[in-house]
């Protein structure tokens, strides 16, 4: 990974792209990814870089909906897991969430190196492999496991696709999607859309679940009932409204 002093002042974000970079080279992360990443960095300097309140909302009701579930899943593309490793790991001991592979540019190789880097970063077990079900779509990530995603009441999914997440809703499921764009179909088909990068909002939803698991039913679903994700949507857009006015104030 290049050298990149730790005062830069785009260190976070020039070190985010080396880890998308170096997820490439060991053939976890897809050209396309790159792709994916830049574009969220353009939505991540219009909410200022920043966890928002609503976003902040959102990621406590994702991990309320973790809690409740009965047969959660969380959802691991390249991206996710060359950017946050550990923290993909982390969440999943703390909430007992299995993780599973899930690609759009799919091959066993190319799973298989995801899994293994999960483990390496401690996971003990990583759904992926088996793909023996499928959803309603036509590209591979139609191909899940049936102990997984299939079978899932509820799938954060951390960099979404839009026609993968209207599947999943489709098949009644809820979906938790971390997307920094409010205007995708991704955010506007989910249940809950964290409007936040990845980054923080893993780390987030980590601190809050060692709180949160010691909570009730009762308060955990008072949360995600009272959740209104067409406010949250629209509190984003707000935000990028105040920063773009700012900007354009200087």
């Amino acid at each position: 990974m290049s050298d990149i002093p730790k005062d830069h002042p785009r260190y976070v974000s020039l070190m985010t792209r080396e880890k998308i970079v170096e997820g490439v080279e060991l053939g976890i992360t897809s050209q396309q990814g790159l792709v994916a990443q830049g574009r969220g960095e353009c939505f991540d300097y219009l909410t200022g870089e920043q966890t928002t309140d609503s976003a902040l909302i959102a990621e406590k009701v994702g991990v309320a909906m973790l809690l409740l579930a009965e047969r959660p899943v969380l959802s691991v593309n390249g991206n996710a897991a060359a950017l946050v490793p550990d923290s993909l790991v982390k969440l999943s001991e703390v909430t007992g969430v299995p993780l599973e592979v899930n690609l759009f540019h799919r091959s066993e190789e190319r799973v298989n190196r995801i899994i293994n880097h999960l483990k390496d970063h401690g996971a003990l077990e990583v759904l992926g492999s088996k793909a023996d079900a499928r959803l309603a779509l036509q590209h591979s990530r139609a191909i899940v496991d049936s102990e997984g995603i299939y079978n899932a009441d509820v799938v954060l999914v951390p960099l979404e696709d839009g026609d993968r997440c209207q599947a999943l809703v489709g098949m009644g499921k809820s979906v938790i999607t971390i997307d920094l764009n409010p205007l995708s179909r991704t955010s506007r088909t989910a249940n809950v859309t964290i409007v936040d990068n990845v980054v923080r909002a893993m780390d987030n939803m980590i601190d809050l679940s060692y709180g949160m698991k010691e909570l009730d039913e009762a308060e955990l679903r008072k949360l995600v009932e009272e959740y209104d994700n067409s406010r949250t949507l629209s509190d984003a857009v707000r935000q990028m409204i105040r920063k773009l006015e700012e900007l354009s104030d200087t």
